[in-house]
């Protein structure tokens, strides 16, 4: 898990679910706390590597210049990172103007509109794969979702259910769709080819948590709403 004696863990603080940065920009959140608990579970040091978007984090653990990441799972990323089961399902939902004529999920993928992501975060990966006739707009990254879209005059937002709501206070004139489109499982995961100790300790690991209910604790701990337990694997 550590080959250098120090746990090198990705932070994305693109998903607020699971992360944020305090007044004193410093790092905080679910992801956070169970990343100081394997770090005392190995008994070694850890170090944050705290990144605004999920593709940057993904792309530091494939090269192997962070020893592990909290990632949503997707076959893409699959390629170049090991994966424990998830531990925290989130809700993937669109965001649209007061005045938009869209009411419905099933109207979002139609030709002529327009619907924007954070560029490399699970939205993008699963509606790269899923949407066959809108088309999609890539902000730099999950948080900029919201200011993109009003910015560029845009049909539909995707993203964290939260990161939307929060737009939506933010800005005002905006609703969201009823339902959600996808699932995000969110999970852990290792460089690909690390061995494969390393992975199954990290799956045992948050299989222990769930189980236990570390992971039900850390959400209510840092207030998470509209996030829920995975089953277990």
């Amino acid at each position: 898990m550590a080959p250098t004696g120090v746990l090198r863990t990705t932070i994305n603080v693109g998903n607020p679910i699971l992360a944020g940065l305090d007044a004193d920009q410093q790092p905080y959140g679910v992801s956070v706390d169970l990343a100081k608990m394997i770090a005392h579970r190995l008994d070694v040091e850890l170090e944050l590597q705290v990144y605004a978007s999920a593709g940057e984090a993904v792309a530091v653990v494939s090269d192997e210049k962070a020893d592990m990441g909290f990632f949503a799972l997707d076959p893409k990323r699959a390629e170049s990172i090991q994966f424990t089961a998830p531990y925290v399902l989130i809700e993937g939902c669109y965001l649209v103007r007061e005045d938009s004529p869209i009411t419905d999920q099933q109207e979002a993928d139609r030709h002529g509109q327009k619907i924007v992501v954070g560029k490399g975060s699970a939205y993008d990966l699963y509606l790269s794969r899923a949407i066959q006739h809108a088309e999609l707009v890539r902000a730099p990254t999950s948080p900029k979702v919201v200011a993109f879209f009003i910015e560029h005059k845009l049909d539909i937002a995707a993203g964290v259910k939260q990161q939307l709501e929060a737009g939506i206070e933010e800005f005002g004139g905006l609703r969201l769709l009823p339902g959600h489109f996808m699932t995000i499982q969110q999970a852990m995961g290792v460089p690909k080819n690390r061995p494969q100790e390393a992975a199954a300790f990290l799956s045992a690991f948050i299989e222990e948590a769930k189980a236990e209910r570390d992971v039900a604790r850390l959400l209510a701990k840092h207030n998470i709403q509209g996030a829920s337990v995975a089953p277990s694997a």
